[in-house]
């Protein structure tokens, strides 16, 4: 008899995007992304953080005063479709914890990807998020949030004969 605990393909993929969050060094938010094809194969993901070459030590991570992090930090969407170095992504969907800025939201219409699963709206009804949504509609980009069916996955990183 085959197990039935399985976790789904969006919580997956959601699983994928939630892990390469931590990989973001920055102190207050952490976003990861994961592009997936209309097949369920993995094509590429992303976190929020500086650009190649752009040391994390000497950039502010700060989100307020006279230097901050966002004129330099990349978004986990930008990053997972520059992350893609050319693939394909026509067709294909991105799944992230937060729905896309209107600038990703851009990047995402323009590299072809069809669906958004996102999370959280938590800055629903801001000139951005009302832009992005505008631009998602126009350009017949689906965005749905994902209601997971459990609120989280373990991963144990002991091996098997170490337990």
């Amino acid at each position: 008899m085959k197990r039935t605990d399985y976790i789904s393909w969006d919580e997956y993929f959601m699983g994928v995007a939630k892990l390469a969050a931590h990989r973001s060094k920055d102190p207050s938010t952490q976003v990861g992304a994961c592009i997936v094809s209309p097949d369920n194969i993995i094509i590429s993901t992303g976190y929020n953080g500086m650009p190649h070459g752009c040391d994390d030590d000497d950039f502010p991570w700060d989100r307020e005063g006279a230097e901050t992090k966002y004129p330099f930090v990349v978004h986990a969407e930008l990053n997972a479709i520059l992350n893609a170095n050319g693939r394909d992504l026509r067709g294909s969907r991105v799944y992230v914890a937060l729905f896309p800025c209107n600038e990703c939201a851009k990047a995402i219409i323009q590299s072809g990807v069809k669906e958004v699963v996102y999370l959280s709206d938590k800055y629903a009804g801001t000139p951005g998020n009302v832009a992005s949504k505008r631009m998602l509609d126009a350009a017949g980009v689906k965005y749905t949030r994902l209601l997971p069916r459990r609120k989280a996955i373990t991963l144990d990183l002991v091996a098997e004969e170490d337990q």
